[in-house]
């Protein structure tokens, strides 16, 4: 008979025409199970091995339940509006709308060549009307619940392109585009009320199976923080400058005040002769994000001319501003303690202002000095006598901040969901009733942003005027559209009803799919479209959409993978495609080499010549199969022992999501199972358990084997095997035979072998070397080793 030979590329086309004319996971009966990936950006960058990873790994984890005993749902689709797409549409001068579907054509085409289990059939893009009427829709209930609302916000812009500048286009001060210096400009912008859930946000991950790492972002993100809003008066002013303090016990140490530059209060409080350089001063820091004011070491700043007073004090301050402190964190102003903070400290020596130390020693175990009446209290005393001082002169109370701050949730760009909301004259801001949704994006010639400042939508005057749906005047629509996580902070509920036109989603439908059970995606996704999603999962929580208040039960991140020490991109030039790989190795390679690389949590480096070891131990499994197939022997103890070993190494180290030692642990049973079978043969159940078991990690040659082993129904219609652990004990040990410390012997004796007998066995194994010598101490490990020290 010939051999068969492994044909990887006959093998997978086989099997992929196979499953898609005869789907393996269709028994709804079964309990289910959710696993879900990120869905990708169609944003014309094809897809590299570092983003093989996340995808197989969550592939592998839906074929194993698939094989435990459920239905699966594992959906995939694509998250299309947004700056991504818009950017690769303007610089390839193609309409975003033309650009995202031959993107994600591409992509698609590529992610088949994973051959995952994803149902297409729930396929769905952001982008598509029949989605985003939805994402409308629970805009408009935030709307009607008031955590909609409408402020002046200053957005990054180039005065040079005229354009509004998302804060990812903003680098070091200047627009990636043109490389001109970027500015503020105030703008109309829409806000979502996130900050109306910061304590349920909080609170909530204390219940959440997700990594500590991801859940301490979150925490840090929200930031909630315990202290005193104090009212400081300011001489010759009726105004009143509030700040929060963490620290109110060191309120006599606060020497002079900050105010963000962009604080309400500034240009009212610049003296004449101090005007000029303030409005420099804020001009100068506009073109500064946030986060590079932070990161600033050198500290600057602007003396306002004014004073406020300090209210426990008396003393006069002086009031500056400077771009260490934010306007949209805390009150945008700070009473500045240079004897106890490291930020005032920098600034009061360079500046030559007051240090007064409050605080001995300057720690959690110091107490109150140079405080009047407070001097001697605890730090913790201090908090709480200070803040009832104040409470009680009604300048001051108890508080509790967070950083969370509300979300800017419009943007001035063509390519996103329309914003369904009408502006009339008359009756003000009204939503799109809900049966006239989806508000269609129109499609027009010219999508780049205006040099206004205002969305390419408000040219549109055909679109725009309309009329107002409560008392049917001439009206304008909202031309601002919604940001790009507006779609994925609620996707994952639509998948498991997507054709539905009547509601978001069937409630019979969401009791019996929803939540998702397994959540997969990298952690660059820790804090905005996590939250995000989990605040969506809250207000449709409340408003009875979902009957569940955490959208993701478990979550994963998986590592990212690195070439030459550096992530993956094309703009490093350092991509590696998988096209070349897969057409080389076949899928299967791929996939367990994408496995085998590391740990799947820790990013690793690429080296491609760990694929042919791969494709190596691929080929020795397939021989073991070929060559024992029809010639199996009636099974062993042995036989079962190895058998139920292998099904313990491969589930336990599943269970852990130790997918790397999972491939080496198929590649280690390979060679045993081979070993044995060229001495006693190999028993049927056991070859057949090794390919159930390599089924969710090589599925096209696992379902190739299992028919070659004379099956005529998919290798996903069987039973993850089980393990029996009194059937794993081993019958016979190798015990290593050493002599002074160096290996001489290897000796097999009876598992349950009494010490002398197996130190008589050694002695025998190595009494030629033992002539002329005299024993003179004999050590036994149990189960391990026997060193006989001698002279």
């Amino acid at each position: 008979m010939q051999e068969r030979k492994y044909n990887f590329r006959q093998i997978e086309q086989k099997w992929r025409k196979n499953w898609e004319e005869r789907p393996v996971n269709t028994d709804t009966t079964r309990p289910k199970f959710y696993c879900l990936d990120m869905f990708p950006y169609p944003s014309g960058d094809a897809l590299h091995v570092g983003h093989w990873r996340g995808y197989v790994l969550s592939d592998v984890l839906a074929r194993q339940k698939l094989l435990q005993g459920y239905h699966v749902l594992h959906p995939m689709g694509w998250d299309a509006f947004g700056l991504p797409a818009e950017n690769f549409a303007i610089q390839n001068n193609i309409h975003p709308e033309e650009a995202t579907k031959t993107n994600i054509a591409k992509m698609k085409a590529q992610l088949m060549d994973i051959a995952a289990l994803y149902d297409w059939d729930l396929e769905l893009s952001t982008t598509d009307p029949a989605f985003y009427k939805w994402t409308q829709w629970i805009f408009v209930q935030m709307f009607k619940h008031g955590l909609a609302y409408e402020k002046e916000m200053p957005l990054n812009w180039c005065p040079a392109c005229k354009v509004v500048l998302a804060n990812e286009e903003v680098v070091a001060g200047a627009c990636e585009r043109c490389g001109g210096a970027s500015t503020k400009k105030n703008l109309r912008q829409w806000m979502l009320k996130i900050t109306a859930y910061a304590e349920r946000l909080l609170n909530d991950l204390n219940g959440l199976d997700w990594p500590d790492k991801v859940k301490k972002m979150q925490a840090d993100w929200i930031g909630k923080s315990y202290g005193a809003k104090i009212d400081f008066e300011i001489e010759g002013h009726d105004e009143k400058i509030t700040v929060f303090t963490t620290r109110p016990d060191t309120l006599f140490g606060a020497t002079f005040m900050v105010l963000a530059p962009e604080h309400e209060l500034v240009l009212k409080l610049a003296t004449e002769d101090k005007r000029a350089e303030a409005e420099q001063y804020i001009k100068d820091a506009g073109t500064i994000s946030n986060v590079d004011r932070m990161a600033k070491k050198d500290k600057t700043g602007v003396f306002l001319g004014s004073y406020a007073v300090n209210p426990v004090s008396g003393q006069r301050l002086q009031i500056w501003i400077s771009d260490y402190v934010l306007a949209d964190y805390g009150t945008g102003a700070i009473m500045c303690v240079p004897g106890h903070d490291e930020r005032d400290f920098e600034f009061a020596t360079k500046f030559g202002l007051p240090i007064i130390q409050v605080i001995d020693p300057p720690d959690d175990t110091g107490v109150m000095i140079n405080s009047d009446k407070f001097n001697g209290l605890t730090v913790a005393e201090g908090k709480e006598a200070v803040t009832a001082e104040l409470a009680a002169r009604g300048i001051g109370e108890k508080t509790t901040n967070y950083k969370l701050r509300d979300w800017v949730f419009s943007r001035q760009r063509y390519w996103g969901e329309p914003i369904p909301l009408i502006h009339c004259d008359a009756c003000g801001v009204v939503p799109v009733p809900e049966d006239q949704l989806p508000v269609t994006l129109p499609h027009v010639d010219s999508y780049q942003p205006t040099d206004t400042g205002d969305s390419p939508l408000a040219l549109i005057t055909d679109w725009v005027n309309t009329t107002c749906p409560t008392c049917d005047q001439a009206a304008k629509r909202e031309t601002n559209t919604m940001p790009q996580w507006a779609g994925s902070s609620w996707y994952f509920l639509r998948y498991a009803d997507v054709n539905n036109d009547k509601e978001l989603i069937n409630p019979e439908i969401m009791k019996k799919v929803l939540p998702v059970d397994y959540y997969v995606g990298g952690i660059e996704h820790a804090v905005l479209h996590l939250l995000y999603a989990r605040f969506y999962t809250k207000f449709l929580y409340d408003i009875g959409v979902v009957d569940f208040v955490e959208p993701f039960t478990k979550l994963f991140n998986q590592g990212m993978i690195n070439k030459d020490g550096k992530k993956m991109s094309k703009s490093k030039g350092n991509t590696v495609s998988p096209d070349d790989i897969v057409g080389k190795y076949g899928s299967d390679t791929l996939r367990l080499y994408e496995l085998f690389i590391g740990p799947p949590e820790m990013d690793a480096e690429w080296n491609e010549n760990g694929i042919e070891g791969v494709f190596r131990f691929l080929n020795k499994l397939w021989k073991f199969v070929a060559d024992n197939t029809g010639k199996a022997v009636k099974t062993t103890p042995r036989h079962e022992q190895l058998r139920h070993k292998l099904i313990y190494d491969i589930t336990t180290r599943m269970d852990n999501l130790s997918a790397n030692t999972v491939v080496s642990g198929f590649m280690e049973h390979t060679n045993k199972l081979t070993d044995m079978a060229r001495a006693d043969g190999m028993d049927k159940e056991t070859i057949e358990t090794i390919i159930i078991l390599l089924a969710p990690f090589a599925p096209h040659m696992a379902e190739e084997l299992w028919e070659m082993t004379g099956h005529n129904t998919s290798v996903f219609h069987q039973s993850w095997p089980q393990y029996d652990e009194t059937k794993m004990a081993e019958d016979t040990i190798t015990i290593v035979v050493q002599m002074n410390g160096k290996l001489r012997e290897n000796i097999h004796v009876a598992a349950d072998a009494a010490k002398d007998d197996v130190l008589a066995a050694a002695k025998v194994s190595v009494a030629g070397r033992l002539e002329g010598l005299t024993i003179v101490k004999e050590i036994y490990v149990p189960g391990r080793l026997v060193n006989f020290v001698v002279k």
